[in-house]
């Protein structure tokens, strides 16, 4: 009877492969080739604009070394945390307190679906348009912002000759960028919570701050855990924002890796080469500390919950096979 059935049932596998073959080729093509090529570069001599052919070095990784041993490199890795952290610290809290706001059960805001497009809103903006446009609201010395302090009675400030305030004005352009996507993101994740948690909550007579703090952030683990792996992921890997409001300046004040590897590869000698190596590098970090960040704030009781689950049913599974045989 049961193979009758299979006979006669219909399998859709087929069509969602179908369905899913232009993104398998698209990415293939686009994504998965130009990853490769890069890995193996790191490993060759390829360099100089006009350069066409290649060969595989002696040294395999000598191009590695190099690049670990660039101070400027360092410099790029240390400004790329540096402005991540300076951006995703305050980013993260704003999210948290307009999630905390929007999602009150007993206080209605008017308006909701307004306040949520502005906040939005700078997300929709290309990070280019916005790079040049900072640019030049801090221009010297002439600018809105100089324009404004000399209206106050206060000196005109280089702001794109200093090195931390580049740093404070690349970081805040970043926070001013993603909270608001941030924000919508946890707020979907608080709106998919069993509603019957918050009522049981309010009839044992919590405060909206031991219901946001016991029962609203334990039930976003997974979507906190997305929040920080693709903040930290965009982070380490910003290139329009620092590139274009200055260029990495001043003294690679704001040089990310990202703007370090883009140096490499199409600035001066064109080493083609170091850049790869150095893109291998950055990947690593990024794979390495996304890892790192995914077991840390993962559910133990559930990970151990299903690591006992899967002990059981292998001991289910030998019980069975024994009595077979």
């Amino acid at each position: 009877m049961q193979r009758t059935l299979k006979r006669k049932g219909i399998s859709y596998a087929k069509y969602g492969y179908l369905f899913s073959l232009p993104f398998v080729l698209a990415y293939a093509f686009f994504m998965l080739y130009p990853i490769i090529y890069t890995v193996i570069l790191g490993f060759t001599d390829l360099k100089g604009a006009a350069a066409t052919t290649w060969k595989f070095l002696d040294e395999p990784f000598t191009n590695f070394e190099k690049i670990l041993n660039n101070k400027t490199f360092i410099t790029s890795l240390e400004n790329t945390f540096v402005i991540w952290i300076i951006n995703f610290i305050p980013q993260l809290s704003l999210a948290l307190l307009l999630t905390a706001w929007f999602t009150r059960r007993k206080r209605t805001i008017h308006g909701q679906g307004l306040f949520k497009v502005m906040f939005y809103l700078p997300n929709i903006i290309t990070a280019a348009t916005v790079a040049i446009l900072f640019n030049s609201f801090f221009g010297y010395p002439v600018g809105p912002v100089n324009t404004l302090l000399k209206a106050l009675g206060a000196e005109n400030f280089y702001f794109t000759n200093d090195k931390w305030a580049s740093k404070l004005i690349v970081a805040f352009i970043q926070f001013w960028q993603w909270y608001g996507y941030t924000a919508i993101v946890l707020i979907s994740g608080v709106l998919g919570i069993n509603p019957t948690l918050f009522e049981s909550a309010e009839i044992d007579g919590a405060t909206p701050a031991q219901t946001f703090f016991r029962i609203t952030l334990p039930c976003m683990r997974t979507i906190l855990i997305y929040s920080l792996i693709t903040s930290l992921i965009g982070g380490l890997t910003m290139f329009d924002i620092p590139k274009l409001f200055n260029n990495g300046g001043p003294v690679n004040a704001t040089s990310t890796a990202s703007v370090f590897i883009h140096k490499q590869a199409f600035e001066g000698t064109y080493q083609y080469n170091r850049a790869s190596a150095a893109s291998v590098v950055l990947f690593l970090i990024v794979a390495v500390l996304s890892v790192m960040v995914f077991f840390l704030m993962r559910d133990r009781y559930d990970a151990k919950e299903k690591r006992l689950n899967k002990k059981l049913a292998r001991t289910a599974r030998k019980g069975k096979e024994g009595i077979n045989v």
